[in-house]
């Protein structure tokens, strides 16, 4: 029996194979394109071709022998599921806004089958479309990371970051008393970074070639032995911040691999701004490390909570 499927508002905008995909994930993406070139597969009764961009209310022909293999997608809900092991710091519409922990990475692989993209499969099984993650951070960085809840939204945040038209701010400590700026004043930072060692053992260093680096950093607060800084990424290198205020003789507290301290890692994805929207998510930092006296009156009122 031939089944078709009508694209929902969260599954516009994908391309045809990329829908294929997301609907009959193991299904290889050789059969998906014979299936369309042989007319098998087809949009509103008529031929595609495996690039063609699906809008709200198209109906998809699937292949009898693979529809068996389809759920039919699930109605939206309004209300947030609970993310097992995930913690929310806001959410509307398009975006999640995930307190990612430390320690977790954000895709699986290297060894990693749990990750933060894993446990959003599994909370929004069954979903029209599972949210997705717009930008990256590392596995030791803890903060705010977003996700988006269309394919619409998902591309529109990528092509916001491609601009530079997205914030990204974080939270540190670094090792030292801070001399590149007094506080509160904002210093540029601008290196090359370039990949060197083997593979598994790269690092990040700073060089004459490579892709250049820019950041912006304040200082919070400059005590005798560390200081807080609160940085801007103008760009979006591997390892950016550790390794550029690492080169200046400020290594990041706790970091092992561009410092001599050892972990948790005190750097923090504290807020992004998207679309006019402030996502903020403070660090679960206390004792020594709590940020709270220097950042409390730097909150703003249009910043997103649950």
């Amino acid at each position: 029996m031939i089944t078709t499927r009508t694209v929902s508002h969260a599954e516009a905008g994908q391309k045809l194979v990329q829908y294929l995909g997301r609907i009959l994930p193991d299904t290889p993406g050789s059969v998906f394109m014979r299936w369309i070139r042989t007319g098998q597969v087809r949009v509103d009764g008529k031929r595609a071709k495996p690039f063609d961009r699906l809008s709200v209310g198209q109906n998809v022909r699937i292949p009898p022998f693979a529809a068996a293999e389809s759920s039919p997608p699930a109605a939206a809900s309004s209300e947030i599921p609970q993310l097992p092991g995930l913690q929310l710091a806001g959410f509307d519409d398009l975006y999640l806004a995930i307190a990612k922990p430390a320690g977790l990475p954000v895709h699986p692989g290297s060894g990693w089958t749990d990750s933060i993209q894993t446990r959003l499969a599994q909370a929004f099984a069954g979903q029209p479309f599972v949210p997705t993650i717009v930008h990256r951070l590392d596995r030791d960085t803890s903060g705010v990371l977003l996700a988006a809840r269309t394919h619409n939204a998902l591309t529109s945040a990528h092509q916001a970051l491609k601009d530079h038209q997205a914030a990204k701010e974080y939270l540190c400590w670094t090792t030292g008393r801070w001399n590149l700026s007094p506080p509160g004043q904002t210093v540029e930072l601008t290196d090359r970074l370039e990949k060197a060692g083997d593979p598994g053992l790269q690092r990040v260093q700073t060089g004459d070639s490579g892709k250049e680096a820019r950041l912006l950093a304040t200082p919070l607060a400059i005590l005798d032995d560390r200081s807080l800084l609160l940085v801007r990424l103008l760009t979006g290198r591997t390892h950016q911040i550790r390794v550029q205020l690492a080169s200046r003789g400020h290594p990041i507290v706790g970091d092992p691999k561009y410092g001599s301290g050892s972990p948790p890692l005190r750097l923090h994805a504290w807020r992004v701004t998207l679309h006019g929207k402030t996502w903020r998510c403070p660090p679960a930092w206390d004792g020594d490390w709590d940020s709270t006296p220097w950042t409390t009156d730097k909150e703003t009122d249009n910043d997103a909570q649950p």
